[in-house]
Protein backbone atom coordinates (compact mmCIF):
# COMPACT_ATOMS: atom_id res chain seq x y z
CA UNK A 1 0.00 0.00 0.00
CA UNK A 2 1.14 3.40 -1.08
CA UNK A 3 1.44 5.98 1.72
CA UNK A 4 -1.15 8.65 1.85
CA UNK A 5 0.88 11.73 0.30
CA UNK A 6 3.03 9.57 -2.16
CA UNK A 7 -0.64 8.94 -3.64
CA UNK A 8 -1.97 12.55 -3.33
CA UNK A 9 1.69 13.59 -5.09
CA UNK A 10 0.58 11.25 -8.51
CA UNK A 11 -2.91 11.62 -8.44
CA UNK A 12 -3.31 15.63 -7.95
CA UNK A 13 0.51 17.17 -7.97
CA UNK A 14 1.69 15.65 -10.70
CA UNK A 15 -0.81 16.83 -12.98
CA UNK A 16 -0.89 20.26 -11.31
CA UNK A 17 2.54 21.08 -12.36
CA UNK A 18 2.52 19.63 -15.28
CA UNK A 19 -0.13 22.09 -16.33
CA UNK A 20 1.09 25.48 -14.79
CA UNK A 21 4.69 24.76 -15.61
CA UNK A 22 3.88 23.30 -19.07
CA UNK A 23 6.58 20.55 -18.57
CA UNK A 24 7.30 18.28 -22.23
CA UNK A 25 8.06 15.41 -20.39
CA UNK A 26 6.72 13.64 -17.31
CA UNK A 27 10.57 13.50 -15.94
CA UNK A 28 10.86 17.35 -15.79
CA UNK A 29 8.13 16.98 -13.27
CA UNK A 30 9.70 18.10 -10.27
CA UNK A 31 9.59 15.37 -6.88
CA UNK A 32 11.19 14.52 -3.79
CA UNK A 33 14.37 12.40 -3.87
CA UNK A 34 15.09 11.92 0.00
CA UNK A 35 14.59 13.88 3.44
CA UNK A 36 17.79 13.69 5.45
CA UNK A 37 17.71 14.66 9.34
CA UNK A 38 20.52 14.97 11.07
CA UNK A 39 21.36 16.43 15.14
CA UNK A 40 24.26 17.93 16.78
CA UNK A 41 25.48 16.96 20.06
CA UNK A 42 27.46 19.24 21.69
CA UNK A 43 31.27 17.69 21.76
CA UNK A 44 31.62 18.62 25.43
CA UNK A 45 28.35 17.07 26.90
CA UNK A 46 28.24 13.34 28.78
CA UNK A 47 27.96 10.30 26.72
CA UNK A 48 24.45 9.51 27.59
CA UNK A 49 23.98 13.15 25.49
CA UNK A 50 24.66 11.58 22.21
CA UNK A 51 23.26 8.20 23.13
CA UNK A 52 19.78 9.94 23.96
CA UNK A 53 19.89 12.01 20.68
CA UNK A 54 20.44 8.48 19.26
CA UNK A 55 17.48 6.72 20.59
CA UNK A 56 14.94 10.50 19.96
CA UNK A 57 16.33 10.02 16.07
CA UNK A 58 15.57 6.22 15.82
CA UNK A 59 11.86 6.78 17.46
CA UNK A 60 11.27 9.29 14.76
CA UNK A 61 12.26 8.47 11.77
CA UNK A 62 12.01 4.71 12.34
CA UNK A 63 15.63 3.90 10.99
CA UNK A 64 18.56 3.76 12.95
CA UNK A 65 21.18 6.68 12.75
CA UNK A 66 24.65 6.95 11.82
CA UNK A 67 27.04 8.53 14.22
CA UNK A 68 28.83 11.36 12.58
CA UNK A 69 32.30 11.70 13.69
CA UNK A 70 34.60 15.10 13.81
CA UNK A 71 37.10 15.12 10.48
CA UNK A 72 39.44 17.65 11.96
CA UNK A 73 40.32 18.83 15.80
CA UNK A 74 39.93 22.30 17.05
CA UNK A 75 41.11 23.23 20.14
CA UNK A 76 38.84 25.84 20.84
CA UNK A 77 35.95 23.77 20.55
CA UNK A 78 37.68 20.38 22.53
CA UNK A 79 37.24 19.15 19.52
CA UNK A 80 39.26 15.65 18.71
CA UNK A 81 39.33 13.43 15.65
CA UNK A 82 36.67 10.50 15.95
CA UNK A 83 35.31 12.36 18.48
CA UNK A 84 31.00 11.11 17.72
CA UNK A 85 29.41 15.39 17.23
CA UNK A 86 26.06 14.32 16.24
CA UNK A 87 24.15 11.70 13.95
CA UNK A 88 21.97 11.49 10.49
CA UNK A 89 19.32 9.35 9.06
CA UNK A 90 18.18 9.36 5.05
CA UNK A 91 15.10 8.68 4.02
CA UNK A 92 13.59 7.33 0.80
CA UNK A 93 11.07 6.33 -0.89
CA UNK A 94 8.22 5.04 1.36
CA UNK A 95 9.59 5.75 4.33
CA UNK A 96 10.18 9.53 3.08
CA UNK A 97 6.72 10.34 2.18
CA UNK A 98 5.17 8.61 5.49
CA UNK A 99 8.05 11.06 7.44
CA UNK A 100 7.01 14.07 5.26
CA UNK A 101 2.81 13.44 6.12
CA UNK A 102 3.91 13.31 9.99
CA UNK A 103 5.75 16.29 9.74
CA UNK A 104 3.13 18.33 7.88
CA UNK A 105 0.21 16.80 9.38
CA UNK A 106 0.97 16.05 13.05
CA UNK A 107 4.79 17.92 14.31
CA UNK A 108 4.59 21.40 12.65
CA UNK A 109 0.97 22.33 14.12
CA UNK A 110 2.16 21.58 17.38
CA UNK A 111 4.96 24.36 17.61
CA UNK A 112 3.91 26.92 20.01
CA UNK A 113 2.98 30.41 18.02
CA UNK A 114 3.36 28.47 14.67
CA UNK A 115 2.69 30.45 11.51
CA UNK A 116 4.39 28.81 8.83
CA UNK A 117 7.78 27.72 7.93
CA UNK A 118 10.55 30.12 6.54
CA UNK A 119 10.13 30.41 3.03
CA UNK A 120 13.83 31.64 2.49
CA UNK A 121 15.27 27.94 3.55
CA UNK A 122 15.98 27.39 -0.43
CA UNK A 123 19.66 26.51 -1.01
CA UNK A 124 19.37 28.20 -4.90
CA UNK A 125 19.41 24.35 -6.50
CA UNK A 126 15.72 23.70 -5.23
CA UNK A 127 16.25 21.60 -1.59
CA UNK A 128 15.01 22.96 1.25
CA UNK A 129 16.51 23.23 4.75
CA UNK A 130 14.79 23.77 7.94
CA UNK A 131 15.58 23.88 11.69
CA UNK A 132 13.50 22.83 14.61
CA UNK A 133 14.50 23.54 18.40
CA UNK A 134 12.92 20.99 20.17
CA UNK A 135 12.64 17.43 18.71
CA UNK A 136 9.53 16.68 21.36
CA UNK A 137 6.96 18.07 18.67
CA UNK A 138 6.91 14.57 17.36
CA UNK A 139 3.84 12.40 18.48
CA UNK A 140 6.28 9.61 18.96
CA UNK A 141 8.65 10.84 21.34
CA UNK A 142 8.14 10.13 25.35
CA UNK A 143 8.05 13.49 26.98
CA UNK A 144 8.87 11.55 30.61
CA UNK A 145 11.82 10.04 28.83
CA UNK A 146 13.45 13.25 27.37
CA UNK A 147 16.32 14.29 29.72
CA UNK A 148 17.60 17.56 27.55
CA UNK A 149 16.15 19.09 24.50
CA UNK A 150 17.51 18.94 21.44
CA UNK A 151 17.15 20.22 18.15
CA UNK A 152 17.31 18.83 14.94
CA UNK A 153 18.13 20.08 10.65
CA UNK A 154 15.76 18.43 8.21
CA UNK A 155 16.88 18.84 4.68
CA UNK A 156 14.19 18.33 1.96
CA UNK A 157 16.07 17.26 -1.50
CA UNK A 158 13.69 17.64 -4.50
CA UNK A 159 14.71 17.59 -8.17
CA UNK A 160 13.64 20.47 -9.26
CA UNK A 161 15.72 23.28 -10.48
CA UNK A 162 14.81 26.27 -9.19
CA UNK A 163 13.21 27.55 -5.89
CA UNK A 164 10.70 28.60 -6.91
CA UNK A 165 9.33 25.13 -8.55
CA UNK A 166 10.37 23.48 -5.53
CA UNK A 167 8.60 25.89 -3.47
CA UNK A 168 5.38 25.00 -5.76
CA UNK A 169 6.02 21.24 -5.40
CA UNK A 170 6.72 21.43 -1.10
CA UNK A 171 3.69 23.88 -1.51
CA UNK A 172 0.93 21.69 -3.22
CA UNK A 173 2.54 18.80 -0.80
CA UNK A 174 0.99 20.35 2.28
CA UNK A 175 4.24 22.37 3.53
CA UNK A 176 2.82 25.70 5.55
CA UNK A 177 5.27 28.43 3.93
CA UNK A 178 4.57 31.35 6.05
CA UNK A 179 3.57 34.38 4.44
CA UNK A 180 5.84 37.69 4.40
Amino acid sequence: MKPRLQTKYQEQVLPALKSEHKYGNVHEIPTLEKIVLHMGVDATLEKSALDDAIRDMASIAGRKPVVDKARKAVSNFKLRIGQAIGCHVTLRRDVMWEFLDRLTTAALPRIRDFRGINPRGFDGRGNYSMGISDQSIFPEIELDKVKRTQGMDITIVTTAKTNEEAKDLLTKLGLPFAKK
